[in-house]
C-alpha cells in the first residue's frame, strides 16, 4: 500500500513552498498533503510555538488511515522531530533540516555543531533578518534569494520572496518533546549548495539519520529541483514495509 505524503514547511515559508512538488506527487499516485503551520501561509489563525507547530503535524497525522512519510524542511525538521513519533509515521525524512535531540533545540544543535567550518566564500549574515514589535522574526527581502533561493530563477525568486512571512523566535529556541529519528527509519537529505544551512552542518546532522542522500541544489530544491523531491518521497512511499 502506498504511504502518504505528509510535507511540512520551514521557517517564514507555508505550505506553498511545495507547490511544484505536489503535483507530481499525484501524477506518481502517491497521495500527499502539504501543511500550513499555524499563521503561516494560507493560515490566519495565531502563531504558536514548537509544540504548537508539531500539534498541527499531529493533527494531520491523526486523519490519515495508512503509513506516512513525513518530510520537514529546515526548522520543519525540528517540527516532525517531536510529531514524527506518531503512529501513523513509517519514515521521517530531514530536508536540509534540523535534527535535534531531546536536549537540544533547532538554534543549538546548529550552533553546536558548527564549530571548525569554513564560512569562506559564503554570504555574510549581516542584516538578514529583523526583528518585529511582536517579536517575530522576518527576513530582509534583500537577503532571502543569495541565501534560500541561489539556484532558481527570477521569478520564482520574486515570488517566493513575496510569500514569505514572520517567524516567532522562540520556536528556535525550544527542544522537542519526543525525537522521532531514534524511533522512525529516516533519510537526511544534504543540498551542496545550500548557502543558510552550511553543507558541513548537513552532512554532521546526516549521521544521526538512518541513511542520507546529497543533491546539488539550493535550499529551495522543491522550487529548482521538484523532481528530485518528489522522486524521493514516491521512493520511499512506495517501497514495501520492513
Amino acid at each position: 500500500m502506498t504511504a502518504t505524503a505528509v510535507l511540512v514547511h520551514g521557517a517564514w515559508h507555508g505550505a506553498w513552498c511545495f507547490d511544484r512538488v505536489m503535483p507530481l506527487l499525484e501524477r506518481a499516485g502517491v497521495p500527499a498533503i502539504a501543511v500550513d503551520l499555524p499563521g503561516h501561509g494560507r493560515d490566519a489563525g495565531p502563531l504558536t510555538d514548537l509544540h504548537g507547530d508539531a500539534d498541527r503535524v499531529r493533527e494531520v497525522l491523526d486523519g490519515i488511515d495508512g503509513d506516512v512519510v513525513l518530510l520537514g524542511h529546515s526548522y520543519g525538521g525540528a517540527v516532525v522531530t517531536e510529531a514524527g513519533v506518531h503512529p501513523a509515521v513509517a519514515h521521517v525524512v530531514y530536508l536540509c533540516a534540523v535534527v535535534p535531540d531531546a536536549d537540544e533545540s533547532a538554534a543549538s544543535v546548529a550552533m553546536e555543531n558548527s564549530a571548525g567550518l569554513s564560512y569562506d566564500g559564503r554570504p555574510e549574515f549581516a542584516g538578514v533578518t529583523s526583528t518585529n514589535d511582536d517579536g517575530t522574526l522576518s527576513l530582509n527581502p534583500s537577503r532571502a534569494p543569495v541565501l534560500l533561493y541561489n539556484d532558481c530563477d527570477p521569478q520564482t525568486v520574486e515570488w517566493a520572496v513575496g510569500e514569505l512571512s514572520p517567524q516567532p523566535m522562540e520556536n528556535l529556541a525550544q527542544n522537542p518533546a519526543a525525537v522521532a529519528w531514534r524511533e522512525r527509519p529516516s533519510t537526511y537529505v544534504v543540498c551542496t549548495d545550500d548557502m543558510i544551512v552550511h553543507p558541513g552542518l548537513q552532512e554532521i546532522l546526516a549521521r544521526r539519520c538512518t541513511g542520507s542522500r546529497e543533491w546539488p541544489t539550493s535550499h529551495s530544491p522543491f522550487l529548482s529541483r521538484p523532481e528530485l523531491v518528489a522522486d524521493l518521497i514516491v521512493e520511499l512511499a512506495t517501497q514495501p514495509a520492513s
